[in-house]
Formats: structure tokens, C-alpha cells, sequence
């Protein structure tokens, strides 16, 4: 599955403090490396794990995650 120009080596590339994998039901999964988020930055909107469907959401939920990290 490519889309806008992502696949699973892309994002691995592109986020490279994330490893990702699918489920056995397709869903593809995004997780910290090497990190372990304390409850504060919980609280403040960082996540251990996304998921979703499809590449394209995933990549935007990274995204989401570098802007919160950034304003922390």
C-alpha cells in the first residue's frame, strides 16, 4: 500500500524514533522507540502508539505528535 508517497520503508525513514508494524487485521501501528512517555506527557497529548487504516492518517497522527512535542 503507497500512498502520497508513503509506504512502510518511507515512514520508517521519515519518523525514525518509530517503529511501525500491521495487524493481523491490517491495521498499521506506530510505536515510540526506545521511549516511554511519563503521565505529564501523556497529559499534554503524546501518545506511546497510533494507529490507523491506512498510511495517510498515520502519517498525519505523526505529525500531530511532532507539533505537541514541539510546543511541550
Amino acid at each position: 500500500m503507497t500512498t502520497l508517497g508513503y509506504d512502510v520503508d518511507t515512514l520508517r525513514t521519515a519518523f525514525p524514533g518509530w517503529s511501525f508494524f500491521y495487524s493481523d487485521e491490517g491495521v498499521l501501528y506506530a510505536t515510540r522507540r526506545g521511549v516511554r512517555l511519563d503521565d505529564e506527557e501523556i497529559h499534554k497529548g503524546l501518545h506511546q502508539t497510533v494507529s490507523a487504516n491506512d498510511i495517510d492518517t498515520v502519517v498525519d497522527l505523526l505529525q500531530d505528535q511532532e507539533r505537541v512535542a514541539a510546543m511541550s
